[in-house]
């Protein structure tokens, strides 16, 4: 059947107005833009603990709510996010709200290639440029390990485990050498395949229920550890 051109046209407009509005905010300055005003004009909350990533942060509220909800923790997430990103909107989204405590866990995507090829330096330094920011600031850094990963569901193929772990290597050896926490999601989840095991996440990447559980009580720690400081 002949694809009718009107219904063409109209594709082709929305996808280039899809790709314009992003252009326009690259990092998604808007997504927590309304939030964190209104936390902002809130009367500040002693010992706030803000979590910057991308979706395997974001979906964390969906998953198992109540860890963040027991805790009243800001997420800061947005899923699909690289580095480059994340470091954009740090200040709106992290320093703005002037918390105690920044949860980083970030740079599995731009192994993937989200936003452009990326070498594992331009990783890490746009996360030590994060961390630079928050201890300028007066912000407590936990820094966390990125969670395994045999293989990209939406990018496959591109056998990332190696990346990951020199990735990890090089963020472990700067929390060490920089007097930062450091919460090593990698060890606990990793499967014999250097991936993360179907009893933690269905697509192998994201967690799902019983994988946030396992990373809760470690993070949990790092931040009690943190706030007593």
């Amino acid at each position: 059947m002949k694809a009718n051109p009107l219904f063409l046209g109209m594709l082709f407009l929305l996808c280039c107005m899809g790709q314009k509005l992003q252009a326009q905010d690259w990092p998604n300055l808007n997504k927590y833009q309304k939030e964190n005003l209104r936390l902002q004009n809130e009367y500040a909350i002693p010992n706030s603990v803000v979590f910057m990533g991308d979706s395997i942060t974001e979906f964390w509220n969906r998953e198992a709510p109540s860890y963040f909800q027991t805790y009243n923790y800001i997420n800061r997430g947005i899923s699909g996010q690289t580095t480059p990103q994340m470091l954009i909107r740090f200040r709106a989204d992290v320093i703005a709200l002037k918390p105690s405590v920044v949860v980083i866990l970030a740079g599995v995507n731009d192994i993937a290639g989200n936003t452009g090829p990326a070498t594992l330096d331009m990783i890490s330094n746009n996360i030590f440029s994060m961390i630079d920011l928050a201890k300028t600031h007066n912000i407590k850094v936990i820094l966390c390990s990125i969670l395994p990963a045999a293989d990209f569901p939406w990018k496959p193929n591109q056998e990332p485990a190696k990346k990951i772990r020199a990735l990890n290597s090089l963020l472990i050896n700067y929390a060490d050498a920089n007097a930062i926490t450091f919460v090593d999601y990698y060890s606990a989840m990793v499967d014999e395949h250097n991936g993360l095991p179907l009893t933690y996440s269905a697509d192998g990447v994201h967690p799902n229920k019983v994988g946030y559980e396992v990373m809760a009580p470690l993070v949990e720690q790092a931040i009690q550890l943190n706030l007593i400081k």
